[in-house]
């Protein structure tokens, strides 16, 4: 027969100061205790300290309380405990299904939102076991750890919520595997850079309204990418070549972008572009970046004219998804371990491939496709996704780790002239 375990919940809470939880588990190391849980919160100075505590047979309820109780009273804290039994390991029921993380993003984040996708996690029958923050300011970023949920279901229902109250939710499998993504594969135009390169291209040939209505309807999914591409370069015909280096220095970064490569570069993470643009402009802004795998179009180009053709296949839609595949062979990383991150439908199979595919600011078609959407303007609220909070963060200027003027965020990126160009990967 075996003999029942006793748990006890230890909460402490009052203003924080050095040395509690010591005190705390000094006082309580005199008994036959094991420790099963502890979670500490400190929210503006207010300390929220929780301890899960197991014992075989009865504890000694009355000298644990008068520990307790004692400390309690020497650190101006309020104490509490509870006692319950059970046959698990915690006392408690094991948690139903695997575990999720739901992340909230939100500019700002409103009680009504919380409520709103709380109560649509209750009501699918999972639970809320921690909350925690991973970013305030300028998004606000909650992190809930749910178990007994359905990640389908409860993606698809809280993606409803999201819409309506105009906040970014993200649902992904905990443990290991949401930390081991180790490939971060991103469009270029409207998503690394806040630019569309054709376009700027366009302005030089005087044809930029021409192109830009071909650009967007291509990227809403309304006409074939690779036709309107090759129409739309047809019109850049008899362009001096020269441009390619004034649009290169007019480019300019999203927001956070620094911030993001430097981050996840720091912890062995590796980076891929592909861009339905041009080899001839990214290639040298991947270069100074890190970025180490590129797939782009290629403009022709002769006698130092833009003929107003493209060397090899077009990279279309197809040819991304195709390019992430390839790139994560060479870096070793197996499909479910990347990220791909997007704003058109020429991103659509790509991110499908991916592990996580991200819908960055994208086009509805693109949102309602991906696992997760980032509606706010800034690239390294990637980061959040994968865990990794703002106190962790390699700032990179200008994004969600430390806010910038945006005069400051829609400077030019300084492209190094020293820099190589990275060749289109084969």
């Amino acid at each position: 027969m075996n003999t029942p375990r006793t748990t006890l919940l230890i909460t402490l809470t009052g203003q924080d100061r050095p040395g509690v939880t010591s005190r705390l588990f000094a006082g309580l190391a005199r008994y036959q205790l094991a420790v099963l849980d502890i979670e500490q919160v400190v929210i503006r100075g207010k300390l929220v300290l929780g301890v899960l505590l197991e014992c075989d047979g009865p504890p000694d309820l009355t000298g644990i309380h008068a520990a307790v109780s004692a400390l309690a009273a020497d650190l101006g804290l309020e104490a509490e405990i509870t006692a319950g039994s059970g046959a698990g390991a915690a006392g408690e029921a094991p948690a139903r299904g695997g575990r999720l993380h739901v992340t909230l993003l939100g500019s700002p984040l409103t009680p009504a939102a919380i409520t709103a996708i709380a109560g649509r996690i209750a009501a699918s029958g999972a639970n809320i076991d921690r909350i925690g923050r991973l970013a305030q300011r300028p998004v606000t970023c909650i992190e809930l750890e749910v178990s007994g949920g359905d990640p389908v279901l409860l993606r698809e229902d809280l993606a409803r919520v999201a819409v309506t109250q105009g906040i970014d939710v993200a649902v992904q499998r905990g443990g290991l595997h949401r930390r081991s993504l180790r490939l971060i594969v991103m469009d270029v135009d409207s998503t690394l850079i806040q630019d569309e390169v054709i376009d700027l291209l366009a302005v030089r040939a005087g044809c930029a309204d021409e192109v830009a209505k071909l650009t967007t309807a291509a990227m809403r999914g309304e006409l074939d990418f690779a036709a309107s591409l090759r129409e739309r370069v047809g019109l850049l015909a008899g362009l001096d070549a020269g441009v390619l280096d004034e649009v290169r220095g007019e480019l300019k970064l999203t927001a956070g972008a620094r911030t993001l490569i430097g981050t996840l570069g720091g912890l062995g993470y590796k980076f891929g572009i592909v861009s339905g643009g041009f080899v001839q402009v990214i290639a040298p802004l991947a270069a100074e970046l890190g970025i180490g795998y590129v797939a782009a179009n290629e403009l022709e180009i002769v006698g130092g004219k833009i003929t107003g053709r493209l060397c090899g296949p077009v990279i279309d839609r197809a040819a991304k998804a195709d390019a992430l595949r390839r790139f994560a062979a060479d870096a070793g990383v197996p499909l479910s371990q990347t990220v791909a991150v997007g704003d058109g439908a020429n991103d659509l199979d790509m991110i499908a491939a991916a592990g996580l595919g991200i819908a960055f600011n994208a086009k509805p078609v693109v949102r309602d496709a991906a696992d997760t959407s980032l509606s706010v303007p800034y690239l390294d609220a990637i980061l959040y996704l994968l865990g990794i909070s703002s106190d962790d963060v390699l700032d990179g200027g200008g994004g969600t780790a430390a806010p910038v003027p945006s005069s400051a965020r829609a400077a030019p990126v300084p492209l190094s002239a020293r820099a190589a160009p990275v060749p289109p990967a084969s």
